[in-house]
């Protein structure tokens, strides 16, 4: 049984790591706020532009001259996964749910004989998929000395992707990141970036029967469109990345400070029934030894 000093240090302990916990939950209650109107802020843009592309794609993609970005390389043998998660920890299961995900569509890709190549956003997706498929990572960043991310960071990425596409280096890219549902909720998602398609459920923008010439061009839009397009949508990934991680973070530690609660108390009895016992041993001692007198 543990002595009295050594319970006594452990609830100190317990009590220190429930300030910690705390502190941290009122801190990712305060960015999420900030986070969550981020990321609803950009959603709106982000569906106006797959609806644009959808609009737009359905007359380009059948065409011989429509960007490689829309119609792609013909092939689907080498595959490019950029996971984006979280630099920090503290937030539950929220990174390795994504890098699950991403394990998921490796494995199968694999069997399937595929070439998979990984770009990781975010340190902790990296530290995960390194240790099984460190040799499948051909570029990495985070943003760990980053103050703020803004559109000038998801550009930088999507200049490298598009780098990479342009020489070749993939046929398919998909983006995987953690959609934000609500606080409690942060759905992990895989995204076809390249070659561009709207997701399900998408729908072309309603021309009340009108009819548009474009000026120029469906495919010229769509040359300057897309590189944007795929900008966007990584941008939109990170805003998502943000809300969900201090949503996740908000509720591991509202658990933890729970949790170290309810070990408080437990300890504290353990405590207070070994000091009692020590007291009653004590004065049977004494007891016995005035009789003995």
């Amino acid at each position: 049984m543990p002595s009295l000093k050594e319970l006594k240090n452990r609830i100190g302990s317990v009590k220190s790591t429930k300030k910690i916990t705390k502190a941290k939950q009122m801190v990712a209650a305060a960015k999420l706020r900030r986070a969550e109107e981020a990321a609803k802020a950009a959603r709106p843009y982000a569906v106006e532009m797959e609806g644009v592309l959808a609009n737009l794609s359905a007359a380009a993609k059948d065409n011989p001259n429509a960007p490689r970005l829309l119609a792609g390389t013909g092939s689907d043998e080498t595959q490019l996964l950029i996971v984006a998660t979280a630099d920090k920890g503290l937030c539950g299961a929220f990174n390795s749910n994504i890098v699950r995900l991403a394990r998921e569509r490796i494995v199968a890709l694999q069997a399937q004989g595929k070439i998979v190549k990984l770009v990781c956003v975010g340190r902790k997706g990296e530290d995960q998929l390194r240790r099984l498929y460190g040799d499948l990572i051909v570029w990495k960043t985070n943003f760990v000395e980053t103050k703020s991310i803004g559109f000038h960071e998801a550009q930088e990425i999507a200049e490298k992707v598009l780098e990479m596409f342009r020489a070749g280096e993939f046929d398919v890219a998909t983006l995987f990141y953690g959609e934000f549902k609500n606080v409690v909720s942060q759905v992990p998602t895989a995204q076809q970036i390249i070659p561009a398609e709207a997701p399900d459920g998408v729908e072309a923008p309603d021309l009340k029967g009108a009819i548009y010439d474009y000026e120029p061009d469906e495919e010229e839009i769509l040359r300057t469109l897309l590189p944007r397009y795929v900008a966007v949508q990584i941008f939109r990934a990170l805003l998502e990345n943000i809300a969900s991680e201090q949503a996740a973070s908000m509720t591991a530690m509202d658990n933890a400070t729970r949790n170290a609660g309810e070990l408080i108390d437990k300890l504290t009895l353990q405590y207070n029934r070994a000091r009692q016992a020590q007291i009653t041993k004590e004065l049977i001692e004494i007891i016995s030894g005035a009789e003995a007198l």
